[in-house]
């Protein structure tokens, strides 16, 4: 084959790169050659800041001029410097997400807003200390915003951001309130999502202020807001035409008021709805039934009280449910299910985790009944008791299973697993004690395309074997004692592609057998060898330089070192992470 015949335009190889599932797939097609690099520069839209990319950030800003998502995640420094550095890029961001920071960088956005005119998105989630003037702030660098989450605020209960013990007025002073929601909403006409839960000082004021002010609005989380409630959410039922998606919980509905059940009948758009921990009853699922919504998502988690009689009347008006969680639902039983399961024909996720009497003919029932299943989630259940039934049907959907924490969960109720799920690609075993070597074994073995398994504290689990490739496996977790050097050095040859091992309290493991691993799997990004006894700290420096993929580390025991030799490996690309390590 001559070499123009070879040759593609750069639009197709564009094509084919954009095919990739993720942008981290992009480095491997970026080292084959100088037009490579180039185009999958142009296509990179996502960039994750941490701490151990920010010494190289002015030559990845500079180097990825389309991005259009920036999150940053486990940042130590200054946020409001890091905002200022991004804000110096002539970039058209539409999303950031910096949730989980310690405090709100208010002056970091002051500077970045005026130069980000089409940021669509922001979530500062679980922000610590966020207050009204912060919540403002957004309002004025943002204008255009589109999707806002502030939940779940971060607040010490003892101390206030200038670090002055609490009193009531500090207390009204460090939260959000509805002075600060009234004056998001006037700042904010495009708003379509905003995520409140958490923010205990919300009332139905702020509600009423959103459907006045933000008339695009489609999705609102009220979860854990203490003082919104039945009347408020109500209202939003009523007079909130584009509404799509609501969640919220802990709404007490009382059973002498049909305001709210009977509003569900004016939101003919509600496609999501999140009822969970609420006090649902059966006098509300008769009015969500008969509004005959085009609902997709319905979860009725840990509502105590509905019933048999009312989840049915709703399920069966709603056959056309993709997503339904019923974690924690007392009154389900196998029997109930399979009666529930004739009106679950286009599910795609089931959540039936804490649904104590659930047993094997649960399983087997809803991967018969419900083909296009891909997700089903059994934890903490009776999965593994009851005999096995004599006939399966396969269900090429199902793609990921979490069926952690079954004490009944054994070797032969796997296997029959396996064989109904043979596409499976994400598999969460842990904690169950009666799993061994054989069950596991049988799993790499039907399921060659597992890319994600959890096998953490399955004290059954002592030297299993594989005996076949697994060209797909990313993601091992393997916490506690079930991984031995003799496992490691098979992994090392049938998994070439890993990029994420966890081998946290993995105490037959030792050097060697980590250098098999790091040596022969040239992907991998992140390894936590927490508490691995019998793993040398001299390993740490040796996989750095070893490794280049290598993004972060958790060495075996606290490593004493100086900033500088910290920074050194930071320089290398890789964040060694002993910080807040406790003694075993």
């Amino acid at each position: 084959m001559t070499e123009k015949s070879m040759y593609l335009p750069d639009e197709c190889w564009e094509l084919i790169f954009n095919s990739f599932d993720n942008d981290r797939h992009f480095e491997f097609p970026s080292l084959v050659c100088h037009r490579f690099l180039s185009i999958t520069n142009q296509l990179r839209r996502t960039l994750t800041i941490t701490n151990q990319v920010v010494h190289s950030l002015h030559a990845l800003l500079r180097r990825f001029q389309n991005l259009k998502e920036i999150e940053i995640r486990n940042f130590m420094g200054d946020l409001d410097s890091l905002l200022f550095e991004i804000s110096q890029f002539n970039l058209d961001l539409e999303s950031i997400d910096f949730s989980k920071h310690k405090l709100f960088p208010c002056l970091g956005l002051r500077e970045l807003g005026p130069k980000m005119r089409n940021l669509r998105v922001l979530n500062c989630s679980n922000v610590r200390f966020l207050q009204d003037s912060d919540v403002i702030s957004i309002g004025f660098a943002f204008p255009f915003l589109e999707e806002l989450d502030i939940s779940y605020p971060n607040y010490s209960d003892s101390y206030c951001p200038d670090g002055l013990y609490s009193s009531p007025r500090c207390l009204s002073e460090c939260h959000v309130t509805d002075a600060g929601i009234v004056e998001l909403s006037l700042k904010l006409p495009n708003l379509r999502k905003i995520i409140l839960s958490g923010n205990r000082f919300v009332t139905d004021k702020s509600l009423a202020s959103l459907l006045v002010n933000c008339l695009l609005l489609e999705e609102i989380g009220v979860r854990d807001c203490d003082f919104i409630t039945q009347k408020g959410i109500g209202t939003v039922l009523r007079l909130c035409p584009n509404l799509s998606s609501l969640s919220l919980n802990r709404v007490t509905v009382p059973c002498a008021d049909s305001l709210f059940e009977d509003s569900f009948a004016f939101a003919k758009n509600l496609r999501e709805l999140d009822l969970s921990h609420s006090s649902a009853n059966d006098k509300l699922l008769c009015g969500l039934a008969k509004a005959y919504l085009p609902l997709k998502k319905l979860s009725f988690s840990c509502c105590r009280n509905i019933s048999c009689a009312g989840t049915s009347f709703v399920l069966y008006n709603y056959r056309f449910l993709a997503y339904l969680d019923l974690e924690g639902v007392r009154f389900l039983s196998d029997e109930i299910l399979l009666g529930l399961s004739m009106f679950l024909q286009n599910l795609t996720f089931i959540n039936l985790n804490f649904c104590s009497k659930l047993t094997n003919l649960a399983f087997f029932t809803i991967t018969r009944s419900c083909p296009l299943l891909s997700d089903i989630r059994m934890e903490r259940t009776s999965l593994g008791t009851q005999d096995l039934p004599m006939d399966f049907a396969v269900n090429n959907k199902v793609k990921s299973l979490s069926l952690s924490a079954n004490p009944n969960l054994g070797d032969e109720c796997l296997k029959k697993i396996a064989f109904t799920c043979p596409n499976l690609q994400v598999l969460d075993v842990s904690r169950c004690p009666r799993i061994t070597d054989e069950g596991i074994s049988e799993i790499l073995s039907s399921c060659c395309e597992i890319r994600h398994l959890e096998i953490n504290h399955c004290i059954g689990i002592g030297n299993f074997i594989i005996d076949c490739q697994l060209p797909c496996l990313e993601v091992l977790r393997a916490q506690g004692p079930v991984i031995n050097d003799g496992v490691l050095a098979l992994l090392a040859e049938r998994s070439p592609g890993l990029l994420h091992l966890d081998l946290e309290s993995c105490v037959n493991v030792t050097t060697t057998g980590i250098k098999k691993i790091v040596a022969n799997c040239i992907k991998l990004r992140e390894i936590n060898l927490k508490w691995c006894n019998n793993v040398s700290l001299d390993i740490v420096a040796w996989m750095v330089f070893s490794r280049p993929s290598l993004r972060r580390i958790v060495p075996p025991r606290d490593i004493v070192s100086s900033e500088s030799r910290r920074n050194f490996f930071l320089l290398h690309g890789c964040f060694v992470d002993d910080s807040g390590r406790k003694p075993l």
